[in-house]
């Protein structure tokens, strides 16, 4: 049993030994650490590591494989995966990926930039906004920026949230049914006006049957 806890003491200084050996390590701003703490130059963008160094030969290095890329000097195994512009949520190719660089996706029409990566990429979208019945649209949507809306002043309406209308004008002798900011005003005609234009007829009908009778 002491011979054990020995062996696992002496085990764990070399391993604690190796580890300082490691962590100490300080490579060049163009190398990169190897697992057993070793210093090799790194590969260039569009390549990864393949191999190592040794004390005879250089690192070796492979090219990206097809959807994959890398835009870094680098002492990694794996390329990154190209990014995928999504149609369905607004999104269309506007630079195909390259073994260098990553694709690059914009908006589609009707669409606005919600996850901007610079002056030229988008990774998220979101449609503009419908403005509602009583709103007009203040400010049309853009490819960086969604539809401003904006409610109608007193006096105007919309029904399909475009722009504002102003409400019918009725005249005095007119009955107005009140508009809302969805809905004009409705103009009918007052019950006298009914009454004066029926009479002409009323009276010619009068006049006519006293002469049938008469």
């Amino acid at each position: 049993m002491l011979a054990c806890d020995i062996m696992v003491s002496v085990f764990l200084v070399f391993a604690c030994r190796a580890a300082s050996v490691v962590s100490a390590v300080s490579c060049h701003t163009k190398e990169y650490a190897t697992r057993d703490g070793q210093c090799c130059p790194m590969c260039q963008e569009g390549t990864v590591v393949q191999r190592d160094c040794t004390a005879y030969s250089g690192t070796r290095c492979r090219s990206c494989d097809l959807g994959t890329f890398m835009n870094q000097l680098n002492g990694l195994s794996n390329c990154f995966s190209c990014t995928t512009c999504d149609t369905g949520h607004g999104l269309f190719v506007k630079r195909n990926c390259t073994a260098k660089t990553d694709t690059v996706c914009d908006v589609l029409n009707g669409y606005y930039c919600k996850g901007l990566i610079d002056s030229n990429g988008c990774s998220l979208a979101e449609k503009h906004s419908q403005c509602e019945a009583g709103q007009r649209i203040k400010e049309s949507g853009t490819s960086r920026s969604d539809t401003v809306c904006e409610d109608c002043q007193p006096g105007f309406f919309s029904k399909d949230g475009v722009k504002c209308t102003a409400w019918k004008t009725c005249s005095n002798t007119q009955i107005k049914v009140k508009g809302s900011s969805t809905s004009d005003v409705v103009c009918g005609r007052t019950s006298s006006q009914h009454y004066f234009v029926f009479l002409p007829f009323l009276l010619c009908s009068v006049a006519f049957t006293s002469l049938v009778t008469g």
